[in-house]
């Protein structure tokens, strides 16, 4: 039997659906879903090796005076894990964690947990700023030096509270764990909602494609 046009039409928007939904899932299941992610640790500080492109900025964080607490990846659903190397400042009580983005960029982020109860974060790249009075502040500094963003995060961390948590590789996972099912679920749904309306635009494409002509 020959293939029609039709059919031809049909096939090709539920490959385009397919290909789109298998580029967006996880974003859509993130955004519904922030706690769904899994964060496991990968290895203690005396087994844990960053990457050729991250080992500038290592250096760069531990001239602040931190030191290794072991890696850890996220890994949401239905698609690869993201891998962040993390250090801690006993002086300070805060983080540091060095990743390569999904595009291969070197990126670093400050972390401080306060008696407050309060989430503050500063990083080296651009993030959007969001703050909510005496509880959490998320924000960017592009193109300026580790120390620079550092100095900034710690001004900004005196004014939430005093800082508070264990400063160890069992520390920084609470603290990621307490990110995505707290505080950081604005930001991660902001993040991925792109993604969550590819999704749905793609299976709209399906039901138009199977149903369209009945």
């Amino acid at each position: 039997m020959p293939i029609t046009l039709d059919t031809l039409v049909t096939l090709l928007a539920l490959f385009l659906a397919g290909v789109v939904l298998y580029l967006n899932l996880w974003r859509a299941v993130l955004c519904l879903w922030p706690p769904s992610i899994r964060i496991e640790a990968e290895v203690p500080a005396d087994k844990m090796q960053v990457p050729a492109e991250l080992s500038a900025l290592e250096k760069e964080v531990l001239s602040l005076g931190f030191r290794p607490v072991g890696s850890r990846f996220e890994k949401p659903r239905f698609t690869r894990e993201t891998i962040s190397y993390d250090y801690a400042c006993d002086k300070d009580g805060a983080f540091a964690t060095l990743y390569l983005s999904r595009d291969g960029s070197p990126r670093l982020y400050f972390l401080t947990r306060t008696d407050q109860g309060a989430f503050v974060i500063s990083a080296n790249y651009r993030r959007p700023a969001r703050e909510v009075p005496g509880r959490y502040f998320s924000a960017g500094l592009e193109d300026v030096s580790p120390e620079r963003v550092y100095k900034a995060h710690l001004r900004r961390t005196a004014s939430f509270g005093a800082p508070i948590g264990r400063l160890d590789q069992e520390g920084r996972l609470e603290a990621a764990r307490h990110w995505f099912s707290g505080p950081g679920r604005v930001e991660v749904r902001q993040k991925n909602l792109h993604g969550l309306l590819w999704s749905l635009a793609s299976l709209g494409m399906v039901a138009v494609a199977v149903f369209g002509k009945r």
